[in-house]
């Protein structure tokens, strides 16, 4: 989901790999859609470009036609689709699209399609339980959603900084970093409004997960004292001088830049940035980690966010057509087997399975650092990030009233009625 946010490539028929009849290529080749949030999959999802051409590999009676798009064009693209009975075979979809999609029959129920395919337990519960609805399994993670800080400690050490654990200590290393002119976290708001997960972790870190509920019912509200909180935390680490100077005009993939130049002693990111900066200068002293504690949080505060992220959907008319039927359960037996899952590994993603990877610290050390995180003993995941158990709207306010507190248009008040704003 991650790397969604570049410049779009026009995408003229987003379901044209779906129909009733079997889509056959010459040969007789049966060929089935995947349609993703990415412009450009090879380049920005190469564990999924690699798991398709893995798969092909091993079936070549099959061809995987991939599109892609960036993810505000793709989910505008999949409610029309839907719309008009031209889904794409195997999609990604945020949930809450996802949710309604199923309730109208739009999506192929998954669950026996996995039991076929053995591959039931070999999901945590958590991992399949947010995409059930009525009793049929419409949806399957796509990647873990493993996200949070990048650190190169080279430069926190260059100013006698120790690594931070709580948020006092994150806003000290923040005011000093500001006095000698270095940015402490590399964030992009153009064009990718969406790059603020290790503030949604933090979120959670004031009892999120257990308020959301009653916000979106009406009981309670989103701005409350809690939240208030944390956003005015977000506040103080504006004010002391924690942001990219240019926040408001660079991308998500231009922080991405300033951090493995060396320009930024941390990065807001995930996972799929692991690959990146292994292979940049700032390698062999960046560490990962889940961000800050608050002594003056909600709750448990040893989370770190290793969730489901957005799901991958298959159309309803995909029954339609067995030989179509036939290619999506194998393609789905191999991305979630073991092969799949350890090719996710090897392009530094985490498994959404319970396989054990084999990771080489010597050649993948910033993976390895990610997985360590997980591994912390007391430490534990929210079952889902904030921003996927809302509408789209309001995911977007909350993004907006995030970047908005960090670059000085919102008080802290003001952004969070940004988001109470947009529910209804």
């Amino acid at each position: 989901m991650a790397l969604a946010a570049l410049t779009a490539l026009g995408l003229a028929a987003c379901g044209s790999g779906s129909s009733g009849a079997a889509s056959s290529t010459a040969g007789g080749k049966v060929q089935i859609t995947l349609s993703m949030q990415n412009p450009n999959v090879q380049q920005q999802d190469p564990a999924t470009y690699a798991i398709v051409q893995a798969f092909q590999k091993a079936n070549p009676d099959i061809t995987v036609k991939i599109e892609g798009q960036t993810v505000d064009e793709h989910e505008k693209a999949m409610q029309v689709a839907a719309q008009s009975g031209t889904l794409p075979d195997i999609f990604w979809v945020y949930n809450s699209l996802a949710s309604q999609m199923a309730q109208q029959g739009k999506l192929l129920d998954l669950g026996p399609v996995l039991q076929e395919g053995n591959l039931t337990d070999k999901f945590p519960k958590a991992m399949l339980s947010g995409y059930t609805s009525n009793g049929t399994q419409y949806g399957v993670p796509y990647q873990s959603l493993v996200t949070g800080l990048y650190v190169n400690t080279s430069i926190l050490q260059k100013y006698g900084l120790s690594e931070p654990k709580t948020f006092d200590e994150l806003l000290n290393v923040a005011q000093v970093l500001s006095k000698n002119g270095v940015t402490t976290i590399a964030q992009g708001a153009s064009k990718s409004a969406y790059s603020v997960w290790a503030f949604l972790t933090m979120l959670d870190r004031f009892g999120y997960e257990d308020k959301y509920q009653d916000v979106l019912s009406g009981k309670a509200s989103y701005n409350n004292a809690d939240f208030l909180r944390l956003y005015q935390h977000i506040e103080q680490l504006a004010k002391a001088g924690a942001f990219s100077k240019s926040v408001s005009t660079q991308t998500y993939v231009q922080a991405v830049e300033e951090f493995t130049s060396g320009n930024a002693a941390m990065l807001d990111s995930g996972v799929w940035a692991a690959g990146d900066i292994q292979k940049s200068s700032v390698a062999a002293s960046t560490k990962f980690w889940a961000g800050p504690t608050f002594s003056d949080g909600v709750g448990d505060q040893n989370l770190y966010m290793n969730a489901p992220s957005a799901p991958l959907v298959v159309s309803a008319e995909v029954k339609k057509s067995a030989a179509k039927l036939d290619a999506v359960k194998k393609f789905m037996a191999f991305y979630y087997g073991d092969s799949g899952q350890q090719i996710l590994v090897d392009n530094a993603q985490t498994p959404v399975t319970t396989y054990k990877p084999q990771v080489d610290a010597s050649t993948q050390p910033v993976f390895a650092s990610v997985l360590s995180v997980l591994q912390q003993d007391g430490w534990h995941s929210p079952a889902a990030q904030p921003d996927l158990v809302v509408s789209a709207e309001t995911s977007s306010a909350m993004y907006d009233s995030i970047y908005g507190v960090i670059q000085g248009v919102y008080s802290p008040s003001q952004a969070l009625d940004v988001v109470q704003k947009t529910i209804h």
